[in-house]
């Protein structure tokens, strides 16, 4: 990722894929997301929020759905100044990159938390 965000950001990738990439950074406490050719950034509720905002998407009905306006979808980040329009491959393949990052985040807790655990009996 290149410093366009912020040059004092300390950020650390999450999850990455061809499509795009996840970054935590802990200076800022924030996620930052590349997606289509651009770099937005969420505070924490508000990255779960936009994930699940993409999974309530209806990608049956956008295939199945005969008129033109539903061949794309609009999503509008809550606190951001980005907007996305989404054809049913974005759809899937911003899920497939939400999905692998929040699996990385939870993974990075349960290690964290058994870490924790194993430092405590050891000191007992």
């Amino acid at each position: 990722m290149s410093n366009k965000i912020c040059p004092l950001t300390n950020v650390e990738e999450v999850f990455k894929t061809e499509t795009g990439a996840i970054y935590q950074c802990s200076r800022k406490n924030c996620y930052w997301m590349e997606f289509a050719g651009s770099t937005t950034s969420f505070s924490v509720s508000d990255f779960f929020k936009f994930k699940k905002s993409i999974d309530n998407i209806d990608v049956e009905k956008m295939l199945t759905d005969t008129a033109r306006s539903a061949d794309f979808t609009l999503v509008m980040p809550f606190r951001t100044e980005r907007c996305f329009l989404l054809a049913v491959q974005d759809v899937l393949n911003l899920r497939d990159l939400l999905d692998g990052a929040k699996f990385m985040i939870e993974l990075n807790s349960i290690v964290k938390a058994c870490l924790r655990s194993s430092q405590i009996t050891v000191l007992a």
